[in-house]
């Protein structure tokens, strides 16, 4: 019978070949045993520009100047716990959230002030981790943004302690919510883990039209899962073997909001708009309030949706964001729990007083005009592969892949700047894999289950099932998508932007530093013709 890698790691077979022995493992810490709701939830500061820049494109024009600075630092997760060691932007983890309007450039220096030696453990057999490779480095991607190439955070561009990079984000993009985080070759799992995240915000004017919730009632949610030793330190697992560290997955025993180990938020009886992010190495979320009331999720990855979508619960892969609307207004000095599953996250508390609400959620948001197939100049079939074995423990340290292929193999993804490709993901694993595209957004097509023991030995495709179109919540414009297991999910993309080399992966962080992340090529025209001629 086959088993999935997430069942296997959570299954107590595996625990003594994927964790640590238990006479080696730490005190742990129990979360459950902890106080609940005794902090406020922490906000992430803004960034601020410290001056202008010439733009690298127009250079009698010159852009906002950040400089953030990534640094180790403590901050408390819980009232009751000693601070915790984390890797940040300034002075915080998360780190500052950055705040742009549609088309106006800002340039963003990234330094890199972490110490030399990382307090994580680093696997180097994985391909890009070598012991001669600097166990500290980071290179800093905004998911989800429209950039030159080089700006992009390119994971071997990467660049060690006491260095730094500037790139240049132009924010040709409808508002949205992106957020930034570490891409560093073959560690992004451990460098997201110690806290290398934040925020980024584009505005525009026809958001502003529609007076959604602001200011004040406008909270950013960045959620992640983590586990702790007793005294508070973050504790991530290894495997049995100590010369190859790295695990599948990661799932710990608590969800961080903004940094926080069970917040409350207190708010007023009216709407709100709430910002998440699922920053979480590997753990999904599957969110809903106690109370079991509905909320509405106005917008996705890369901005608004057509309409709000009524919800009583909310998936949301890692990496994946969702923009919802809560209405407090009802619940007048109550008490409503935010949950995931069996974990708590946060407490909202209402205000025992009336007050007058002035936002909107209008019945329509943002047209979203939907590609057609017929857009499409090129279907790629695209294969998630599993190397590993359920039933030998050892194979489980075997990594996945993307079209059966190694990162450091020849590119074979080359689409044409200007033009519409489908991509379907055929996922032949057992899990579901969230495919972030670096630079483009897409839409969802489909999803269709078929056959994958005809698929493994036949090549070819026996669907089982009628395809199934992409839930009301997914109608709007993605960068990330979820790709179910024993499906093949269908996404069209449309090349706008720049040419250049990024790169596409599964947003599991553990299965994208050991191989499930490709270079692709985006051609212009001309190398286009030539390659495809040649």
């Amino acid at each position: 019978m086959s088993v999935s890698r997430r069942t296997f790691l959570q299954s107590s077979f595996a625990a003594p070949f994927l964790l640590h022995q238990a006479d080696a493992a730490p005190a742990l810490l129990n979360p459950d045993r902890l106080a609940k709701f005794v902090n406020p939830l922490p906000l992430p500061p803004i960034a601020r520009p410290v001056g202008e820049k010439p733009s690298p494109f127009r250079a009698q024009q010159s852009a906002p100047f950040y400089r953030l600075v990534m640094r180790q630092i403590e901050q408390r997760i819980h009232r009751d716990l000693p601070p915790t060691r984390f890797w940040g932007f300034d002075a915080t983890s998360p780190g500052p959230t950055i705040e742009v309007r549609r088309h106006q450039p800002v340039i963003v220096e990234w330094a890199n002030q972490l110490p030399s030696k990382h307090f994580l453990p680093i696997d180097h057999t994985i391909h890009g981790a070598g012991p001669a490779v600097p166990e500290v480095r980071s290179i800093v991607h905004v998911h989800g943004a429209r950039v030159p190439p080089q700006s992009d955070g390119y994971p071997e561009n990467w660049y060690v302690p006491g260095q730094s990079l500037s790139s240049f984000y132009p924010n040709p993009q409808d508002a949205t919510m992106l957020w930034y985080h570490d891409h560093s070759m073959a560690i992004t799992r451990l460098n997201m883990y110690a806290g290398l995240f934040g925020l980024y915000i584009v505005r525009d004017e026809m958001e502003d039209a529609l007076n959604l919730p602001k200011g004040r009632y406008e909270i950013p949610l960045l959620l992640c899962d983590r586990s702790f030793r007793a005294d508070a330190q973050l504790y991530y697992p290894i495997s049995g073997d100590p010369e190859k560290p790295w695990i599948p997955e990661f799932f710990g025993s608590a969800i961080l909001a903004n940094g926080a180990l069970y917040p409350f938020v207190d708010v007023e009886p009216r709407r709100y708009r709430f910002r998440l992010v699922n920053a979480s190495n590997s753990a999904f979320l599957y969110l809903a309030l106690s109370n079991r009331q509905s909320f509405w999720q106005v917008g996705s990855d890369q901005g608004l949706l057509p309409a709000p979508v009524e919800l009583n619960r909310l998936t949301l892969a890692p990496g994946e964001r969702a923009d919802l609307i809560l209405d407090f207004k009802p619940h007048v000095g109550k008490r409503i729990v935010l949950h995931s599953d069996r974990f708590t996250i946060c407490q909202f508390r209402v205000a025992n007083t009336a007050v007058a609400d002035n936002s909107s959620l209008p019945p329509r948001l943002r047209p979203v005009e939907r590609i057609p197939e017929s857009a499409a100049i090129k279907t790629r079939p695209l294969t998630l592969i599993d190397q590993g074995d359920p039933d030998d423990p050892t194979a489980m340290a075997l990594p996945m892949l993307l079209n059966n292929a190694y990162w450091h193999d020849p590119v074979t993804e080359n689409p044409t700047l200007g033009t519409t490709e489908i991509w379907s993901l055929i996922n032949l694993t057992d899990d579901t894999h969230p495919i972030h595209l670096h630079q483009v957004r897409f839409q969802i097509l489909d999803r269709r289950a078929f056959d994958v023991f005809t698929y493994q030995n036949e090549n070819r495709l026996h669907y089982t099932a009628a395809a199934v179109p992409p839930d009301a919540n997914e109608l709007g414009w993605k960068d990330t998508v979820r790709a179910d297991p024993g499906m093949v999910t269908r996404i069209i993309i449309r090349f706008e932007g720049f040419a250049g080399r990024f790169v596409w992966h599964c947003h599991v962080l553990e299965h994208e530093d050991f191989e499930m992340m490709r270079p692709y090529d985006i051609l212009p025209a001309a190398k286009a013709q030539f390659i495809e001629s040649a």
